[in-house]
């Protein structure tokens, strides 16, 4: 039975001891490095992060803090305008952790441990909006796009007091994409491309220049081989030739040489007996040898000089020829070097000086046409009918001035009055003068074609509106 009840007791320890086990892990808490916890409630506020720690229910409770990256658009939905009044709209993405010293833990868990994620982000994406469109204002549109570096790091500066004061940190702010309505980012790089076009344009130009001359130099050089060649070839066949002539000359003399010798031997064998009756003839047989031997020399003399006039004919019909068109050779390719040179830069700089003038010309004639089109407008719209009786109305006084000028040239008048009828005496020219401005306006009507009083009927009174089309068509 004791026994029995030890073995019971064991066990009920070990259960106890198991319970108890089974109760601590579950008050037990641990948190990852990716999170903090934030305890409290009897003993006050802890944070614990990367430990584990007890947390007795009721008296305490704890909720969890992510230390993790958080990463959002900041994106402003109205446009943002640059230092130079220009609207763009600016996309970016932002990487914002929690920092992870106790102060900014516990900081960050009082600002937002009672929201969500979204909430949280609604916060800090305005805060980031409004300094985005600070630094924007501050900033030239080329300045964004070329140098979206910058943009980040004032972002970062700008934003760390506020951030620090959330507890946070920004890990990076990068500048996705900047657009703006009227095509001042399109229009931004044209004049580097166009400057490019014509650097390319330049050194494609050069390009064929030093193309041009390095086919003349390789010409010079080939002509002026092809002459050495030539001379080389001529020379060792001139060569050949006083060779080919000496060896003539000598196989000429051996064979005289022989035929002397030989026709003496016949001589002494067949006329020995006639030794002294041959002595005569013998000497003449030597004095022709003589004779022709100093033939021969002329021969050999005559064929030297030909030698020496075949090598002379050769050097000036050959040799010097060439040396002549070598140097011809020589000289064109020079030429044509310059010409093309000079040719290259002439054609770029006269491009260049058209395209100006002719944009010159070009503006400053459409700016005359227009000003001169405008200017007859104006004229066209002010000069109506009206203004036509106009002058002729101020005109009368003109032309009875005109008419009136003869009389005021008379110094005396003279006046014989028969005394017949009213038209006499003074009667008589004043009634000429009222004659003759009576026919003014039949003179106008034959000038201008019309009636004067159509023409009259035609201007209209001050205030009265004009007819439309239709109705002065239909009166």
């Amino acid at each position: 039975m004791e026994k029995d009840m030890v073995v019971v007791v064991v066990l009920l320890m070990l259960l106890a001891i198991v319970l108890i086990a089974s109760m601590l892990a579950r008050l037990y808490r641990k948190a990852g490095p990716h999170e903090a916890l934030i305890v409290y409630g009897r003993r006050g506020t802890r944070i614990v992060k990367g430990r584990g720690t007890v947390i007795w229910p009721v008296v305490e409770t704890y909720k969890s803090l992510s230390l993790e990256l958080m990463s959002f658009d900041v994106a402003p939905q109205q446009d943002l305008y640059t230092r130079q009044g220009v609207a763009v709209t600016v996309e970016a993405v932002a990487q914002i952790k929690v920092k992870s010293d106790p102060e900014s833990i516990q900081t960050a868990a009082e600002q937002f441990l009672t929201k969500t994620d979204q909430e949280r982000e609604g916060l800090i994406r305005l805060v980031m909006e409004g300094h985005l469109r600070g630094i924007i204002g501050q900033l030239t549109v080329e300045e964004i796009v070329k140098q979206p570096e910058m943009v980040g790091d004032r972002m970062r500066s700008t934003c760390a007091d506020d951030m620090n004061k959330m507890g946070l940190e920004v890990i990076s702010f990068t500048i996705k994409e900047v657009r703006d309505k009227n095509e001042y980012i399109s229009n931004m790089g044209r004049p580097d491309v166009a400057r490019i076009k014509r650097d390319a344009d330049v050194a494609a130009a050069e390009a064929e220049r030093d193309t041009a001359i390095k086919r003349a130099e390789a010409t010079r050089a080939a002509a002026v081989a092809t002459a050495q060649a030539t001379q080389e070839r001529v020379l060792a066949e001139t060569l050949s030739q006083a060779k080919q002539a000496e060896a003539t000359r000598d196989l000429e003399i051996k064979k005289a040489n022989y035929k002397e010798t030989a026709q003496k031997q016949q001589a002494t064998a067949d006329k020995a007996y006639e030794i002294q009756t041959n002595i005569m003839q013998q000497q003449v047989i030597a004095e022709q040898v003589k004779i022709q031997q100093v033939q021969k020399e002329h021969e050999v003399a005559v064929q030297d000089a030909e030698i020496q006039r075949r090598e002379r004919e050769l050097i000036a019909t050959v040799l010097k020829p060439a040396e002549v068109e070598r140097r011809r050779i020589e000289t064109l390719a020079e030429a044509e070097k310059s010409k093309l040179v000079m040719e290259a830069d002439g054609h770029a700089a006269a491009i260049r000086a058209q395209g100006e003038a002719e944009a010159e010309i070009i503006f400053k004639k459409g700016d005359a046409e227009a000003r001169a089109m405008n200017v007859k407008a104006e004229a066209y719209q002010e000069y109506n009918q009206a203004a036509v009786v106009d002058k002729l109305i101020t005109g009368l006084p003109e032309i009875m001035r005109a008419l009136a000028a003869p009389l005021a040239n008379v110094d005396k008048i003279t006046i014989v009055s028969t005394g017949d009828g009213h038209a006499a005496g003074m009667n008589k020219i004043t009634g000429d003068m009222t004659a003759m401005a009576a026919q003014i306006p039949a003179l106008f009507e034959t000038l201008s074609g019309m009636k004067m009083s159509e023409l009259f009927a035609k201007v209209r009174q001050i205030g009265d509106k004009p007819k439309a089309p239709e109705e002065s068509g239909k009166g």
